[in-house]
Formats: structure tokens, C-alpha cells, sequence
């Protein structure tokens, strides 16, 4: 009982950061989306600490996810060319991977290889957040329902699995998920999808992004438990208590982001 609601009080605080700064400006939401982004990194390259065949440099994954930021922040402020950014942000994750050349370590093709990971399933996702956040216009956040989706995803596959799970999802990456839980938390977040399109009136909308969510989200805590299992760790971290560390919290939403957004973009452009 004492670990539930040490779970339920830091939910809770959690939920409040993220849809609080939402709801309130671009910039308070850019703020707490850079800190985790931040702190995301951070435990993403400690994950590999113990790793026999990675010595990753934080400090470089520090500098090239500081500079993708910078790249994303000057164009929302429209002071380099949109048409530029695909080119810079190349340019600076080829110059983040020739540091290899002068650190001589042993195995610089895996260093190499999981500092891209490290910049794809960590920085990218956060970084098009906060770029979505000055984007959207609309007065009920795209985000914010985003996260909506993917908590009642999160939290209705646990219940349901809880109350009726007995056919296990994929055993050898998470023992606890089930077929009967993955199917209840798909259901309630395509209802959520339906609520929000209601009070929305943006039925087709959500009811899509319910359903790219519910399956996108599963998938994406599949992979931080197929990360982790093969890493022999048991929590990403430990800076949320109950929750465990910050990709433990985020593990849907860095899967789901682009998904998501690429629905967005083609519902826009056709409708």
C-alpha cells in the first residue's frame, strides 16, 4: 500500500507538470519537456555504463541533443529557414559521430550506433514536442490529448490485465503484459479517442489517434522492456519514485510521437 501511493502521488504530480504546462504556454511546456529531454539522455547513456562493448561520452550526447534543440528553437522563432533544418540537423550528427575518431575506444561502431539510437528514441521525440507545442493553434492542445490517449491506454491495460489476463503478450521481453490487457487498454483509449472527438467535434481526428496511439504505445513500452531485459536492468532510472526513471514514464510516448504527428500532418493537409 505504501509503494501504491508513493506510484499514485508522484502520477499525479506528474500528470499535473505535463498537462499543466500545456494548457498554460508554449515556453512552460518547451521548459519541462527540455528537462526531461535532459534527464532522458542522461539515463539512456548510463543505461550502457555496465555495457561490455559501448563507452558512450554523455557529454557529447549532451552537446549534439543542446544543438538539435537550438536548430528547432531558432526556427520557431523564424530565424533560420525551415528549408535548412533537415541539412543542420544532419550536419550536426555526422560532427556528434566523428568524435569517435579521437576518443580511441575499442568499439567505436557500437558507440556510434547507440548514440544515433540514443538521438532517434530519445532527443527527436521530445524536441518535435516542443517544436508541435509553438506550432499548434488550436485552443485544446493536440499534445495534451495525445498524453490523454496514452495514459488511458496505460492505465486500462494494467486494470484489465490485472482483472483478467491470463494469455501472456510476449512472455520473454515483459512477463506481466497480457493479450486480455493489451485489448482492454486498445478498447478504453479508442472510447477516450471518442470523448475528446465529442467535446472536440473533431470526431475522426481522435478516434484515428486513439487507435495509432493505443497500438503505437504498446509498442513502445515492448521496446524499453526489450531494451532493458537485454541490458539486464530492472528500471531505466530512479528519479521518479514508484515510476522508476524518466524513459520508464515516457517509453509510449517517445514510440508514439512521430506516429502521431504524421497522422496530424495528413489530416491537416486533407481536411
Amino acid at each position: 500500500m505504501s509503494n501504491l501511493l508513493v506510484r499514485a502521488l508522484t502520477g499525479i504530480v506528474f500528470v499535473s507538470v505535463i498537462l499543466g504546462s500545456i494548457f498554460w504556454h508554449p515556453i512552460a511546456a518547451s521548459i519541462v519537456f527540455g528537462i526531461f529531454m535532459f534527464l532522458g539522455v542522461t539515463e539512456f547513456h548510463k543505461l550502457f555504463d555496465e555495457h561490455e562493448k559501448s563507452e558512450l561520452s554523455l557529454i557529447s550526447g549532451l552537446i549534439t541533443t543542446s544543438g538539435i534543440l537550438t536548430i528547432f528553437v531558432l526556427n520557431i522563432y523564424e530565424l533560420i529557414p525551415k528549408a535548412s533544418i533537415g541539412f543542420v540537423l544532419l550536419l550536426i550528427i555526422f560532427l556528434s559521430v566523428l568524435t569517435e575518431l579521437w576518443r580511441k575506444k575499442e568499439h567505436p561502431i557500437e558507440n556510434m550506433g547507440i548514440s544515433l539510437l540514443g538521438l532517434i528514441y530519445v532527443t527527436m521525440p521530445f524536441v518535435l514536442l516542443i517544436n508541435t507545442s509553438f506550432d499548434d493553434k488550436s485552443s485544446f492542445p493536440i499534445i495534451a490529448g495525445m498524453f490523454i490517449l496514452i495514459w488511458s491506454n496505460d492505465t486500462f491495460a494494467y486494470l484489465t490485465g490485472r482483472l483478467i489476463g491470463k494469455t501472456k503478450l510476449i512472455e520473454r521481453i515483459s512477463p506481466n503484459k497480457t493479450w486480455e490487457g493489451t485489448i482492454g487498454g486498445i478498447v478504453m483509449t479508442i472510447a477516450a479517442g471518442v470523448l475528446i472527438g465529442y467535446f472536440t467535434d473533431t470526431y475522426l481526428f481522435w478516434t484515428v489517434s486513439a487507435g495509432i496511439i493505443a497500438l503505437t504505445a504498446s509498442l513502445g513500452d515492448l521496446i524499453e522492456s526489450l531494451m532493458k531485459r537485454s541490458l539486464g536492468v530492472k528500471d531505466s532510472g530512479n528519479i521518479l519514485p514508484g515510476h522508476g526513471g524518466i524513459l520508464d514514464r515516457f517509453d509510449a510516448m517517445l514510440f508514439t510521437v512521430p506516429f502521431f504527428l504524421m497522422w496530424n500532418f495528413i489530416y491537416l493537409l486533407l481536411f
